[in-house]
C-alpha cells in the first residue's frame, strides 16, 4: 500500500486501557509524527457491548441520558444516543458489570430492570429504530427485568410480583404481557450482539456467562433451570414461538436479555454488521486506502463476530488493505490473513512489560501507529 495518503482507523477500545476514540486518536499522531500531510479519518466502532453509545456518539450521534435502576436497583445515571429518529442503546449503561455497587457480583439477584427503563427513554425521545446492544451485563434474569420495566407481569403463584433476578424466575407462575408499552409494536428494534448462544442448556447464558458474573457451579445450575422455567412459563402465554426464541441464536446474550428482547418481536444480528450500518462505514471505508482496526486483545474470540473481525470483512471485501493493533496479540499470522488482516501490530512488540502497557498504552500505541506508517504509508 505504497503512497497511501487517506487512512480509515475503525478500531474498538482497549478494555481498561483506552476507549475507542482515544485508540483513533493516538493511531492518527503516531501516523502524523511520520507522515505529516496524512488524512487520518477516525471512526471508532463497537460490537454491541459497553461502548457502543460512545462509539455513535463519536460518529455524529447526540448523547442523552435517564436516570433508571442499576442491576440491584439503585439509581444510576445512563447515557443512549440518538440522531433523527435512531437510538442505540447499550443495556451495560443500565445493567452492566460497570454498574454493580463496589464491584460486588450478584448473579442471581442483578436484574436488567433498568434497561428496560432506559428503551423506554429512547421511546420517549422519539426514536422509531432501536438498536440494542447487549453485552458485558451483570445479569442472568432472560430480559424478565426490562420486560417488567416495559408494562409486563411476572408473578408468584401468591399474586405477588416474583423477586428482581435470575433466582426470582423459578417462582414465576404466570406471565402476562397485555401491558406491554404499545409504541413497541411500532418500532423497528435490533438486537445487536456478538454472541449466538441460546437462552438455556450447555451452551446457554447461565452456563457460558454465568462464571464471569460470579455464578457459582450451583448458582449456574440455579440459573439455568430458572431460565428454563421462564421459557415453559411464557410458552402458556405467548405459544409456541416462546421455545422457538429460547433455542434462537441471540437468545443467550447478555444473561438472556436476548431472549426478552426476541420477546418484543426484535431482530437479531451481528453487533459490528449493525453498529458498522449505523456509523456509516461504508462511505468512509470508500473514502481509505489503508484501513487500522484493532482492540485490546485480538484472540481466537476476535474471529466470532468481534469488532475487528467485522471490519476487515468488510474492509477486504471493499478490496482495501487492513492493519490491526492490540495490546496482546494471540493469533498466528495464518488465523489473520483468513481474517483479512494484513499484518497486526501489538503494543508488546514495543513495550515486553505487559503491566507498562496496561498502563502507559496512549503513548506505547502512538509508537505503534509509527510502524504502521513506516511500513505502509512512506
Amino acid at each position: 500500500m505504497d503512497g497511501a495518503r487517506r487512512v480509515l482507523v475503525a478500531a474498538d477500545k482497549f478494555k481498561g486501557s483506552l476507549t475507542a476514540v482515544e485508540v483513533a486518536e493516538r493511531v492518527g499522531a503516531g501516523l502524523r509524527r511520520v507522515v505529516p500531510d496524512i488524512a487520518v479519518e477516525a471512526l471508532p466502532v463497537a460490537d454491541g457491548g459497553d461502548g457502543t453509545v460512545a462509539a455513535a456518539v463519536a460518529a455524529g450521534f447526540e448523547r442523552l441520558e435517564a436516570r433508571v435502576a442499576g442491576p440491584l436497583g439503585d439509581e444510576v445515571t445512563a447515557a443512549f444516543a440518538l440522531r433523527g429518529d435512531t437510538a442505540v442503546v447499550e443495556m451495560a449503561e443500565a445493567s452492566g458489570l460497570a454498574r454493580l455497587p463496589a464491584g460486588v457480583p450478584a448473579p442471581l439477584t442483578a436484574s436488567t430492570y433498568g434497561s428496560g427503563e432506559l428503551l423506554r427513554a429512547a421511546l420517549d425521545a422519539g426514536a422509531r429504530t432501536i438498536v440494542f446492544g447487549v453485552g458485558g451485563s451483570a445479569t442472568t434474569d432472560g430480559g424478565a427485568g426490562m420486560l417488567s420495566a416495559l408494562g409486563a407481569r411476572f408473578l408468584r403463584a401468591d399474586g405477588e410480583p416474583v423477586a428482581p433476578g435470575g433466582g426470582g424466575l423459578a417462582d414465576v407462575a404466570s406471565a402476562d404481557l397485555s401491558g406491554l408499552d404499545p409504541r413497541l409494536a411500532e418500532v423497528e428494534l435490533v438486537l445487536a450482539s456478538d454472541v449466538d448462544n441460546p437462552l438455556t442448556g450447555p451452551k446457554g447464558a447461565a452456563a457460558v456467562y454465568g462464571p464471569q458474573k460470579g455464578a457459582s457451579p450451583q448458582d449456574v445450575e440455579t440459573l439455568d433451570a430458572a431460565l428454563a422455567h421462564f421459557a415453559k412459563v411464557l410458552e402458556g402465554t405467548v405459544g409456541a414461538r416462546a421455545a422457538e426464541y429460547a433455542a434462537s441464536p441471540g437468545a443467550g446474550a447478555a444473561g438472556g436479555i436476548g431472549y426478552g428482547a426476541l420477546l418484543l418481536g426484535a431482530r437479531f444480528r451481528a453487533g459490528i454488521e449493525v453498529m458498522l450500518d449505523v456509523l456509516g462505514f461504508a462511505p468512509a471505508l470508500e473514502r481509505a486506502d489503508l484501513v487500522i482496526t484493532g482492540e485490546g486483545s485480538l484472540d481466537e474470540q476476535t474471529l466470532h463476530g468481534k469488532a475487528p473481525a467485522g471490519v476487515a470483512a468488510a474492509a477486504r471485501a471493499a478490496g482495501k488493505d487492513v492493519v490491526a493493533v492490540c495490546g496482546r496479540l494471540a493469533l498466528p499470522a495464518e488465523a489473520l490473513g483468513r481474517a483479512g488482516i494484513r499484518r497486526a501490530y501489538p503494543l508488546t512488540d514495543v513495550e515486553p512489560d505487559v503491566a507498562k502497557c496496561i498502563a502507559d498504552a496512549g503513548p506505547i500505541l502512538e509508537r505503534v501507529a509509527e510502524r504502521i506508517a513506516g511500513d505502509f504509508l512512506t
